[in-house]
C-alpha cells in the first residue's frame, strides 16, 4: 500500500498537524491503517510519531477527526522530551500500531494495572531514522512493560523489516547479541525520562526486563481486539473518534471526512525556544 503524509502548518506550533494519506486521500492514522501488513502476520505496520532523536512529544490524536498526528500539549503549551545525558531526545522511532487499543477497562492479569486508553507504544530500533507519518512495516522483537501512573503502558521493541540487521534479530535476546546495551539504554531511559519535569521516576511489570517475541505478540493481539471492539461499539469510546473512510461495515465509516480535512499547507519548523537543548545529568543514571 501507497501511504504518504499530508502536513498543515509548521512542526512546533500548536496548528501543526499531519495526516496520512492512502491513494492521495486523508485516513486515519488509528483506524484504516491495517495492523498486519502480510497475511501471515509476520510483518506489522507501525506509524512513526517521534522520529529518533528528537524532542517533540508528537502522538496521533484520539479525539481529532481521522486522528492526525500532532504535538501534545500541557496547559496550552507545546511538550517535549528532556534530554538525559547521556542521550537525546527519543533514542527510538517512537510510534504506534495502528487498529489496537489499550482498553482502559482491562486490568491485565500479569502487570495487575488498567491499559492506559491509547494505541500500542512502539519503539523501533532499526538504524534509519524515521519522520513523523512515516509508515514502516516491521516485525515484533520483545516488549517491555511500563506502568505510568497506575496504568499499563505496553512498550513494542520491533525492527524495520528493511534493516540490514532485521534478517539477524528474531526474538528479544538476539537485540542483546548485536545491538549490546540498547534494551539496557531503553529501560533506563523510560524509566528517567519525565524527572526533568519534576515526576518521579517511571516503574516497570517484570522488574523491567523485557518479555519475549511470543509474549510480545500476546499484547498485540490482546490490544488488537479491544480495538476491534471500540469500532464495533461494543466498548465505551469516551472521547475518541472513530471516524473511518475504509470500514464501510461500521457506523462511524464516513466518505465524506476526505472532503472536511484542509488540503496541504506545509510550512518551515518554527525555531525551538533553546532551553529544549539542556542536557539533564540524573543521579543514579547509568
Amino acid at each position: 500500500m501507497s501511504f504518504t503524509t499530508r502536513q498543515i502548518g509548521a512542526a512546533n506550533t500548536l496548528d501543526y498537524k499531519v495526516y496520512i494519506e492512502k491513494n492521495g486521500k486523508p485516513i486515519s492514522a488509528f483506524h484504516d491503517i491495517p495492523l498486519y501488513a502480510n497475511e501471515e502476520k509476520t510483518v506489522l505496520n507501525m506509524i512513526v510519531e517521534v522520529p529518533r532523536w528528537t524532542n517533540a512529544k508528537l502522538e496521533v490524536s484520539k479525539e481529532e477527526k481521522l486522528n492526525p498526528i500532532i504535538q501534545d500539549t500541557k496547559k496550552g503549551k507545546l511538550r517535549y522530551v528532556r534530554n538525559c545525558f547521556p542521550h537525546h531526545g527519543y533514542i527510538h522511532n517512537y510510534g504506534a500500531f495502528p487498529q489496537t487499543w489499550e482498553d482502559p477497562n482491562q486490568t491485565h492479569p500479569e502487570t495487575k494495572a488498567k491499559g492506559d486508553n491509547d494505541p500500542l507504544d512502539v519503539c523501533e530500533i532499526g538504524e534509519q531514522v524515521g519522520y513523523p507519518g512515516q509508515i514502516k512495516q516491521v516485525k515484533v522483537l520483545g516488549v517491555m512493560a511500563l506502568l505510568d501512573e497506575g496504568e499499563t503502558d505496553w512498550k513494542v521493541i520491533v525492527i524495520d523489516v528493511n534493516d540490514p540487521l532485521a534478517s539477524k534479530l528474531n526474538d528479544i535476546e538476539d537485540v542483546e547479541t548485536h545491538l549490546p546495551g540498547l534494551l539496557r539504554a531503553t529501560n533506563e531511559w523510560f524509566r528517567i525520562y519525565k524527572i526533568p519535569d519534576g515526576k518521579p521516576e517511571n516503574q516497570f511489570a517484570f522488574s523491567g526486563e523485557c518479555k519475549n517475541k511470543k509474549y510480545a505478540e500476546e499484547v498485540v493481539n490482546e490490544c488488537s481486539e479491544a480495538w476491534e471492539k471500540l469500532i464495533k461499539g461494543e466498548s465505551e469510546k469516551g472521547d475518541i473518534s472513530l471516524v473511518n473512510t475504509t470500514l464501510s461495515s461500521t457506523a462511524s465509516f464516513s466518505e465524506a471526512a476526505v472532503n472536511e480535512i484542509p488540503p496541504a499547507s506545509p510550512q518551515p519548523s518554527a525555531p525551538v525556544d533553546k532551553s529544549i537543548d539542556k542536557w539533564f545529568f540524573i543521579s543514579g543514571a547509568h
